[in-house]
């Protein structure tokens, strides 16, 4: 009876610390989460299909709504990647000035393409 009652206290001495390390850390990310999430990235996207020998089968433009440069980088997450192969493609960040458009080649169907950008919430953008 004595060994469980000690188990008991040590057990509860764990999960105190656990919760005194961890309450600072939940609390600064959901701080920082709200944070992210306040603005929307202010793009218009569109999709296109392509033919012959172009790039595609599908193309994603995304156009720069602001009245300011835009610094955006993409992430395809690819619907249909070989064992072998990433199933993720990162694409380097593109500068898209104002008014200006960026197009995302060789997406096929399904795929998804995460937009980001410092200071906006991200966006997903899904290839019928």
């Amino acid at each position: 009876m004595k060994n469980s009652t000690s188990l008991r206290s040590v057990l509860a001495l764990l999960a105190l610390g656990c919760a005194v390390v961890l309450a600072p850390v939940l609390k600064a990310d959901t701080v920082t989460s709200s944070v992210r999430a306040d603005k929307a990235l202010p793009v218009t996207t569109s999709i296109a299909k392509v033919t012959g020998s172009e790039a595609g089968p599908f193309v994603l433009t995304v156009k720069n709504t602001s009245a300011a440069d835009l610094k955006v980088t993409a992430k395809v997450l690819l619907a249909v990647a070989f064992h072998a192969d990433n199933k993720a493609k990162h694409l380097p960040e593109q500068k898209i000035a104002a008014g200006g458009t960026w197009a995302i080649a060789d997406l096929a169907a399904q795929d998804k393409v995460v937009l980001s950008a410092e200071g906006y919430t991200d966006l997903t953008v899904v290839v019928p």
